[in-house]
């Protein structure tokens, strides 16, 4: 028989909080910190593209990055359209490539723009021809620029345009397992908006942040574990040991029977974890709640 749970407040208990499921197949996450600079530096990537979007298409545009995250090559790959308009940009000295990726609607609407003509959408989507993708290069050869700019120092050398590709399956910017940090943005022109992506090769960047890689201190990393699973709530139980009864007392029960527990008066409580014991306990008061007073520790409790 088992006295009521003992259930601390919490703070902030019961707000409806959103959770944030972690994945352990991927632990490598992005550090407060990290996070922080890299949005500041897409955010200036995106008010810098709008810009340059404004003045080679003549038309109102404005670029906002909404969202950056890590992610394997892999999983970016097959969150993309199959078919779209992938730029592959290299930087010297690294094997992975980063990725300019919008829909080639966007890429055929902006070089009808930029040549006077007045685009009727939707438009089809297909392969750019030869003219169309020195027009898509030199637009992009402007939006590196910008993205060198906007990374600063991030960025270890400048990045080049590799190649255009148009299948988002067969454009292998990078090895599957590659950890790539990726910025979703909004392309606007006019009435017209598109999604697009930015996706640069993590281990370049966090290299150039310094030691603040969540990687890069491993004897910090128990600690660490702790800490966070000590802000975890748990339920815990004041109880007595069970005791052995016949079936027919349970069946026979009645308000004002008395079932001897043999349990001694001056006998401590079990304080007890997920069915562990982990403390020993005496029953008191306090203010207007029940509560245990901790007499003894486990010795096999962590």
């Amino acid at each position: 028989m088992s006295a009521p749970s003992v259930s601390p407040v919490l703070p902030g208990s019961g707000l409806g909080r959103a959770v944030e499921v972690y994945d352990f197949r991927r632990p490598t996450t992005l550090a407060r910190e990290h996070s922080r600079v890299l949005e500041l530096a897409f955010e200036t990537f995106a008010r810098q593209w709008g810009t340059l979007l404004t003045t080679n298409i003549r038309a109102g545009s404005a670029v906002v990055a909404e969202n950056v995250k890590m992610v394997t090559y892999d999983e970016y790959a097959a969150s993309l359209p199959a078919a779209t308009a992938m730029v592959l940009c290299e930087v010297e000295g690294q094997e992975a490539k980063g990725v300019i990726q919008f829909p080639t609607e966007a890429a055929l609407f902006w070089i009808t723009r930029m040549l006077g003509g007045s685009p009727v959408v939707p438009l089809p989507n297909r392969k750019f021809t030869l003219i169309e993708q020195s027009l898509v290069k030199r637009l992009m050869d402007d939006a590196l620029e910008d993205l060198q700019y906007s990374f600063g120092s991030l960025l270890s050398a400048a990045p080049t345009v590799h190649g255009i590709h148009f299948n988002s399956q067969f454009a292998q910017a990078a090895a599957t397992n590659t950890l790539m940090i990726v910025a979703d943005l909004s392309v606007t022109v006019g009435e017209h908006t598109w999604a697009a992506t930015v996706a640069l090769p993590a281990e370049s960047l966090l290299k150039q942040m310094g030691s603040n890689s969540p990687r890069s201190d491993r004897a910090a990393a128990p600690a660490q574990m702790r800490a966070q699973v000590s802000r975890v709530p748990v339920d815990v139980e004041l109880s007595i040991g069970p005791v052995a009864v016949r079936p027919r007392v349970i069946l026979n029960l009645a308000v004002g029977d008395v079932v001897l527990l043999e349990h001694a008066v001056g006998r401590p409580f079990e304080l007890a974890l997920a069915g562990e014991s982990v403390a020993r306990a005496v029953g008191v008061t306090h203010g207007s709640r029940q509560a245990g007073q901790i007499v003894s520790i486990e010795e096999s409790a962590p």
